[in-house]
């Protein structure tokens, strides 16, 4: 059989076979969102303008009195991140659209018409302000007045620890919920009651979801897999005696770490691909004890554990076949090896192979 090859695009879009082969290649990639469009120009999608108050204008004691606005402490927020970790809680975000437009006015505020924007009512007239406006002194302590009130009207109690932070709780569930501005956190595990505070507060206020919490006041939140991994590293002939590798290894459950270990091995290796790869089939054995022992305790991992290597060539003899001189009397099990890679920056079990300075990041 054979099977004719196009070099050119034109000549394969003409051939059904290599259409359907493209078809496959192209679903695969936007299954793993390689790329977003973009103008190939360059240009703006969208402009946004915001109508700014001249608030130096303004008076103490006439136009404005408290301006102090509660606004969420970080610490607050790391116990709750620490909370949602501990107890794998989701954390979502939002964010309240023009949230300063939402706050009651307590004195009267007057304002000229903004400039270059038609206005329907008479010349010399001005506008008497209902609601605050994004640069008023008072707007960001009436924003945080009006949030809380709605908070309140839906059963949720400030916390006198910190008053940015809500809380309700119901049948042993918690929900809390903290605001930094106009950037709102929601965590609990009371699944129905944070669904339900997400579609009252769309309600309330014009929210934009953010999913998942991503990055809060300067935090890169990242959530860690709650499965069964290990790293494993060999350092090919590092005795300078007998020439025997040293090896270690790391394994994690839920990225705690559980089990580790630095050793010599016992044979001489022919090359750093066979040091590394009879440490790894080692650390299996120690991967599958684990899975046994967490699936008795009734925490058996879902997902296939992950085992971390930095040698691309242990790897595919873990993967294939691989067969080479220095390699080929190296025989193990390798159906129960399987291994994605990882760069030499990243792999942790180097500290129990090598000699490392003091400063470890």
């Amino acid at each position: 059989m054979s099977v004719c090859v196009s070099t050119k695009l034109h000549d394969a879009l003409s051939k059904p076979k290599w259409v359907d082969a493209m078809h496959v290649g192209m679903e695969a990639l936007n299954k793993n969102a390689t790329w977003e469009l973009q103008n190939a120009d360059g240009s703006i999608d969208r402009y946004k303008a915001r109508l700014v108050v001249k608030s130096d204008t303004q008076t103490y004691g006439v136009d404005y009195t408290e301006t102090f606005a509660l606004v969420a402490k970080l610490n607050t927020v790391c116990v709750l991140l620490s909370l949602a970790a501990n107890h794998d809680w989701p954390m979502l975000q939002f964010d309240v659209k023009n949230a300063f437009l939402h706050g009651d006015l307590k004195k009267e505020i007057y304002m000229d018409p903004p400039p270059s924007i038609p206005v329907t009512s008479k010349e010399g007239m001005v506008c008497k302000l209902r609601k605050c406006l994004y640069g008023l002194k008072q707007s960001p302590r009436a924003w945080f007045r009006r949030f809380a009130a709605s908070m309140r009207k839906s059963w949720y109690v400030q916390s006198n620890s910190n008053h940015t932070l809500f809380l309700k709780g119901h049948k042993g569930k918690l929900t809390a919920s903290i605001i930094y501005v106009d950037d709102i956190i929601v965590t609990g595990d009371d699944q129905a009651e944070i669904q339900s505070l997400q579609k009252y507060l769309a309600s309330e206020f014009e929210m934009k979801s953010l999913g998942d919490l991503k990055y809060f006041l300067g935090i890169e939140v990242a959530r860690s897999k709650h499965d069964v991994e290990g790293y494993t590293d060999a350092d090919w002939a590092s005795s300078a005696t007998d020439r025997h590798s040293t090896s270690g290894y790391f394994t994690f459950v839920g990225g705690n770490l559980v089990t580790w270990r630095s050793k010599k091995q016992n044979v001489v290796a022919r090359s750093s691909a066979e040091a590394e790869y009879r440490w790894m089939a080692h650390v299996v054995c120690e991967l599958l004890w684990l899975r046994r022992l967490l699936r008795d305790l009734g925490f058996g991992p879902k997902k296939p554990m992950d085992l971390y290597c930095d040698n691309k060539a242990a790897i595919e003899i873990a993967h294939s076949p691989v067969q080479h001189d220095r390699t080929k009397h190296v025989q193990f099990d390798a159906e129960i090896v399987s291994f994605p890679f990882i760069s030499y920056e990243y792999q942790l079990a180097h500290v129990l192979t090598k000699a490392v300075s003091t400063n470890i990041t």
